[in-house]
């Protein structure tokens, strides 16, 4: 029996800025999309401070540092899917469970917002990295459920396949529609 649900943030509850960014500036030229993944993951598991993050990522670019803020800042509420957590909440526990850079989950949701979410991971506190199974470990045992009672939702499939190969279900996200769809299948 399904007793948590879990998001991921960007991509999924927020608008991703990074991932269009990259796709933006390193798309053609391959070595370069890799350094910027590198980067990302060390900023990610909190071995790379956020600035020093920004200003690699933007000389890498060959922009503004300011560009890299923007793009990363460019994070707009999902409401559509934040309303649909609101009606699941009083049946499930709700979870949140994110690579970032930083912890900045109050600049992201309102604190209403903030309150649907019963406990959240993220990689720079906890140093685990999805796709790794102890990420999703750490989001069940803090929510209280065995991992097979959770339903992942991510944007991208390698962290939907880890969450399976840890033993969890999971949706990938492609848009609202989509997901509430699956989600409610996979529910009733």
């Amino acid at each position: 029996m399904i007793k948590a649900i879990i998001f991921d943030c960007f991509g999924v509850l927020v608008a991703e800025g990074w991932l269009s960014f990259k796709e933006q500036y390193f798309a053609n030229d391959p070595e370069a999309f890799v350094r910027a993944s590198e980067l990302n993951q060390q900023a990610d598991a909190g071995l790379l401070s956020r600035q020093a993050f920004i200003e690699q990522v933007a000389d890498l670019a060959k922009v503004d540092s300011g560009q890299v803020v923007a793009a990363l800042t460019s994070n707009a509420p999902n409401e559509p899917l934040l309303d649909y957590i609101k009606q699941l909440k009083p049946n499930y526990s709700i979870g949140l469970l994110s690579n970032a850079s930083a912890n900045r989950l109050d600049t992201l949701f309102t604190p209403e917002q903030l309150k649907l979410f019963d406990a959240a991971v993220l990689s720079v506190e906890s140093g685990l990295i999805k796709p790794h199974p102890a990420a999703y470990e750490k989001i069940a045992a803090d929510l209280g459920v065995e991992i097979d009672e959770a339903i992942f939702v991510d944007d991208q499939e390698r962290h939907c396949t880890g969450a399976r190969e840890a033993g969890m279900l999971a949706v990938q996200y492609q848009n609202f529609q989509q997901l509430k769809a699956e989600l409610n299948a996979l529910l009733n």
